[in-house]
């Protein structure tokens, strides 16, 4: 009988915000993310510029756990969940430590979408959801092996989640998603009439 191994398996983590220990309000978190949009000119404008679709901070706050004592909860849950994930993934990471590099809002309004992309120079990428309207835009995940298939036929509609080529994951008010940063991902078309608020995050290895 054939031995067949898994090998190079690429890891998701999922969990609840405040599993491990956190108390962060997601409903004061909604409140702080539409009040920072509301103010945050300079991201609304490089949004505008850019095409970007809704709103987003990240290239225009860099500050937000200074600026908002929710979002220093939401760094001090955060840093929890990518401990537990980094040692879940072996990592040795020396004297050094996986810090908290980027912290951003996202707000998709219906019929928007985030194209597929990753986060280079950065090493666990994630987010935290804060509204997820009936009928939103899933998770979707791209095997990271995709560019090098070459003639591989496609796999069955009823292939194992670990055999297929792209996953969706639906999740939910309060639920933290961490992937390695060089996995690529995207937001498929919000076809809900309310908007998807998220919170994204990079974390580095600082030594």
């Amino acid at each position: 009988m054939a031995d067949i191994s898994s090998l190079f398996v690429t890891r998701l983590y999922r969990a609840r915000l405040n599993e491990l220990g956190a108390d962060v309000d997601t409903d004061e978190l909604e409140a702080s993310c539409w009040a920072i949009y509301e103010d945050d000119e300079a991201g609304q404008a490089w949004c505008e510029k850019e095409g970007y679709p809704g709103y987003t901070s990240y290239a225009s706050l860099t500050d937000l756990p200074w600026r908002s004592p929710i979002f220093a909860a939401v760094e001090k849950a955060l840093d929890a969940h990518v401990a537990a994930f980094a040692e879940e993934l072996e990592f040795d990471l020396g004297d050094g430590k996986l810090v908290l590099e980027d912290l951003w809002i996202n707000i998709l309004p219906e019929g928007g979408m985030h194209t597929s992309h990753l986060h280079p120079h950065s090493v666990i990428s994630g987010t935290t959801y804060v509204a997820m309207p009936e009928g939103t835009s899933a998770l979707k995940l791209e095997d990271p092996r995709s560019a090098r298939l070459m003639a591989a036929p496609p796999r069955k509609k009823s292939a194992r989640e670990d055999q297929r080529t792209f996953v969706y994951v639906k999740p939910v008010v309060g639920d933290v998603l961490l992937w390695e940063s060089w996995l690529r991902h995207e937001v498929p078309m919000n076809m809900a009439e309310e908007e998807r608020i998220s919170v994204s995050f990079n974390y580095k290895w600082e030594g």
